[in-house]
């Protein structure tokens, strides 16, 4: 299984991390499957990073196999989505970067893929390009997005990480992350939402 993550999806974000240039492509990286963390289990501060922020996004997952997809039927590889968490250490992201090292560590640390329930693209009136969401801690709205934003749609980016992996059964898509990412803290309750629908419920130990 595979944990793969569209970075720089958003204007909002990009803005806001003071990215300036436009890709022509996605930019993508991996997390791998023990970053997972699911069914509402706490997510734990790891002991080497005091920093560690939240991107609240939307998540698809694979159901078919599949190479080389075209994108007009990247649609048949998916039909359930939700909301995930993507986790990164800034500090040790930022040592990393300085010392011109890969972001691994800070990015595909253990548990730092956090999933909510998936429900069906029925549930949202197979409405996929024009999903609001957002994540609320300690019951206040902290970050919103809609679907309609992203620079890159979930079909574009189907079809284009297909050209290089192979997408199996069970492989999550993590589609970007829009302005409002910021830091957790022990004790925080976070909420993950589409729409009015709650599918993310956990807390930080």
């Amino acid at each position: 299984m595979k944990i793969i993550c569209v970075e720089t999806n958003y204007t909002s974000r990009n803005k806001e991390m003071f990215h300036t240039l436009f890709n022509n492509e996605p930019v993508i990286s991996l997390k791998v499957d023990s970053s997972l963390l699911k069914d509402g289990k706490p997510f734990y501060i790891p002991g080497f990073s005091s920093d560690v922020q939240y991107e609240t996004e939307i998540v698809v997952r694979i159901n078919r196999l599949g190479k080389n997809i075209a994108q007009r039927f990247a649609c048949r590889y998916y039909n359930e989505i939700t909301v995930g968490i993507d986790m990164t250490a800034k500090d040790l992201q930022q040592q990393l970067k300085a010392n011109a090292h890969p972001w691994e560590l800070s990015k595909a640390f253990d548990n730092s893929a956090i999933i909510g329930k998936f429900i069906s693209l029925e549930e949202v009136d197979n409405d996929i390009n024009n999903l609001p969401f957002h994540l609320d801690i300690n019951g206040i709205t902290v970050q919103e997005g809609n679907t309609n934003d992203q620079i890159f749609k979930i079909d574009e980016i189907i079809a284009y990480v297909s050209r290089f992996f192979t997408l199996k059964m069970g492989d999550l898509i993590y589609t970007g992350t829009p302005a409002g990412g910021g830091k957790v803290n022990i004790n925080d309750h976070l909420q993950g939402y589409i729409r009015r629908t709650k599918l993310l419920d956990f807390y930080v130990k």
